[in-house]
């Protein structure tokens, strides 16, 4: 029997999930890696490190499943990464991500410039630290030595694909994540670069999402050694993990956005035109085909309940007690407000300086109360991003994925503040499943499932006029306090 493996490069973990013809999981693996942060606002991977982490997956699911064998092979990964290699695709640097913020002064100073606009425009990119734009123009300036010796900048599924493959190819998904890529020639921007101090040959070739090579079996590294058996499994070279979840959890049409909270959270929609907000408050990025994705992503989701208990309610409660004891406090939290921005923010507000705070507190507020407020706070940010998605197009319903989909208490705030139904994707693995059904089309396969919806949530009306204010004083005390968070 033939499965099909999707592999999802994250930021914490590779997952690498095997899956029947008909889209359910029958072998999986996920094998975690670092963060480090070697100063202050810099954090990095190791890239072989990561790479150590796809084949520990793909060994597992395959030694699994040894009776049968994989159609293919197709990869899912994080978007906003750079390092620096030489011709041989050895790193020069580690790998800096998206919650990477040293950039962030360079990033206020082109936002400020005509530059900074055009851009945004032509790539859809905003300005902020996490760019892979700004990355580069932080190491022109403070690493000219490296910036001058780097053969590629390229990123971790790029690093990944180039040990399969001995190329350095980029799909149109990642790259479209970079701010060197133009949305509308899906060509590397002459203007961008010529900024950026590089040419386009110091880039990758770029690629769709359904480009399929074999594996290379000459000339392996010892690690890629292990998979010399797979020299005649194709490898396809996928999307962004966003742009894929939206496919996995069958949010695919105009009327459907996708809310994802897991350590961060993001909300996006599939467009079948490019949209550049005239406000800059969310991204837009290519996909597949005439498709883009579109929305905004959030730096704080989940972690920042971590953090409220771990660091300062200091309790071995679980996530899920918390959850229970929150669901006794009235919406609104009787007047205790969180702006839950621990590390920094990405969209809408794409400021790396912003901070947290929590806003009305009183004698009665208790443990509770602040695990509810930052739960409400999360969603308020994604409400804040939302209404770009609402005033575009007419929204029906909310496809919600990840570990915040445990709560029911999450789900039912996400429904009334956004004042829609939230339906619970049963895909699980929705990106890894979303490059999958990538690889299906490339090899002109078609695939036989739909994602199963496992949960339905209504709005409440008076809980969404009690949240429509909330947010507001959310949003304005946001922009009061902004400039003081910058002094910090």
């Amino acid at each position: 029997m033939k499965y099909y493996i999707g592999i999802d490069i994250g930021t914490t973990s590779a997952k690498t999930v095997a899956f029947s013809r008909q889209g359910e999981i029958i072998a999986s693996k996920n094998t975690g890696y670092k963060i480090y942060h070697p100063a202050k606002n810099q954090s990095e991977q190791k890239p072989d490190e990561i790479l150590e982490a796809v084949i520990e997956g793909i060994l597992s699911v395959t030694g699994s499943l040894k009776n049968d064998e994989p159609a293919f092979i197709s990869f899912s990964a994080a978007m906003h990464s750079i390092l620096a290699v030489n011709e041989n695709c050895e790193p020069l640097t580690d790998c800096i991500i998206w919650a990477d913020n040293r950039a962030g002064d360079i990033a206020k100073a082109l936002l400020q410039t005509p530059e900074g606009r055009a851009f945004y425009e032509s790539a859809g990119v905003p300005v902020h630290a996490m760019s892979p734009l700004c990355k580069l123009l932080w190491l022109r300036e403070n690493a000219p030595g490296i910036f001058a010796a780097a053969h590629k900048f390229i990123g971790i599924k790029e690093y990944i694909f180039y040990h399969f493959t001995k190329g350095f190819f980029v799909d149109t998904s990642i790259a479209s994540a970079t701010g060197f890529l133009n949305l509308s020639t899906l060509s590397w921007d002459e203007k961008i670069l010529g900024y950026a101090g590089i040419h386009s040959h110091r880039l990758s070739e770029i690629v769709g999402p359904a480009f399929t090579v074999p594996v290379e079996t000459q000339n392996l590294s010892p690690a890629m050694q292990k998979l010399r058996y797979l020299q005649n499994v194709p490898l396809i070279i996928g999307a962004s993990d966003g742009g894929l979840a939206n496919l996995g959890s069958d949010a695919v049409n105009e009327n459907t956005i996708a809310v994802t909270i897991g350590t961060s959270s993001a909300i996006r929609s599939i467009t079948p035109e490019i949209y550049i907000d005239d406000r800059m408050r969310t991204f837009c990025y290519h996909l597949k085909d005439r498709l883009y994705i579109c929305g905004g992503a959030g730096n704080n989701g989940a972690i920042v309940l971590q953090w409220l208990r771990d660091a300062v309610l200091q309790t071995d409660d679980t996530l899920e007690t918390l959850f229970s004891e929150a669901e006794s406090i009235a919406p609104g939290c009787e007047g205790l407000l969180c702006i839950p921005y621990l590390l920094g923010e990405r969209a809408p507000v794409w400021n790396a300086d912003a901070r947290g705070l929590f806003f009305g507190m009183d004698i009665m507020h208790r443990k509770a109360h602040f695990v509810r407020a930052v739960m409400e706070g999360v969603i308020y940010n994604l409400y804040a991003i939302g209404q770009v998605l609402l005033q575009k197009n007419n929204i029906t319903v909310i496809r919600a994925t990840g570990g915040f989909t445990h709560s029911r208490l999450w789900l039912q705030i996400l429904s009334d503040v956004f004042n829609t139904t939230v339906e619970v994707s049963g895909a699980a693995e929705s990106s890894a499943l979303g490059a999958v059904a990538i690889g299906m089309e490339a090899l002109g396969m078609h695939k036989n499932w739909n994602a199963e919806v496992t949960a339905i949530y209504h709005p409440d009306e008076a809980n969404h006029a009690l949240y429509k204010e909330r947010s507001a004083q959310f949003e304005r005390l946001y922009r009061l306090l902004a400039p003081e968070m910058s002094l910090l």
